[in-house]
């Protein structure tokens, strides 16, 4: 039975919920609610599993924070057993146009402070991310603000999409690996 670990990186609490920080969560949540299974509050985080296609995935919610995402996907990592290929992070990204995905197989933190704890507790950057594109309308210095700030109208009524579509390319990573998941999911979004 081949198990993947998919980490939605967020922030707890009510207050966060719906900002683009917390885009791992809502796509973790979207892929929950596919499967018809909910998250139960465990160690470290809020987990919850399914199976598909012969597949275990495990998803977690960490509920440490952000910036202290490492430890509880070291933990989870050891726990279930599950080998690096098979770990998945998800987090915002402000590089990207808003709803673009851009899926691979390692690199740097990008700024991004749950990717930099990460990459300190693996001591490397050799991990599978997706990276769902929040855009970058803000200006000089309004970083946190935008990131913690919650999606426009027009944002919103094009997430439904975005996220049945980021749940797809979770399933098609723990199903079709990398390299095609790559291929087909990766690149631009309008919001034409």
């Amino acid at each position: 039975m081949k198990k993947f670990l998919i980490v939605g990186l967020g922030n707890i609490g009510e207050k966060y919920a719906e900002t683009r920080h917390n885009i791992g969560f809502k796509i973790l949540d979207c892929l929950a609610s596919n499967e018809s299974v909910s998250f139960s509050s465990d160690k470290l985080g809020d987990t919850t599993s399914f199976r598909f296609k012969g597949r275990t995935f495990i998803l977690l919610k960490p509920s440490t924070y952000m910036n202290l995402s490492g430890k509880a996907v070291k933990y989870w990592m050891e726990k279930e057993k599950v080998p690096l290929e098979n770990v998945l992070i998800i987090c915002d990204d402000l590089n990207i146009d808003f709803g673009s995905f851009r899926l691979k197989p390692k690199g740097s933190a990008g700024g991004h402070n749950g990717l930099k704890d990460i990459n300190e507790k693996f001591g490397h950057q050799n991990y599978a991310r997706f990276r769902f594109g929040v855009g970058n309308s803000f200006s000089k210095g309004r970083q946190v603000d935008y990131v913690l700030g919650e999606w426009t109208k027009e944002e919103q009524s094009h997430l439904i999409t975005r996220l049945e579509d980021a749940a797809k390319l979770v399933i098609s990573f723990g199903t079709a690996g990398i390299g095609n998941t790559m291929s087909e999911f990766n690149g631009k979004y309008s919001l034409d």
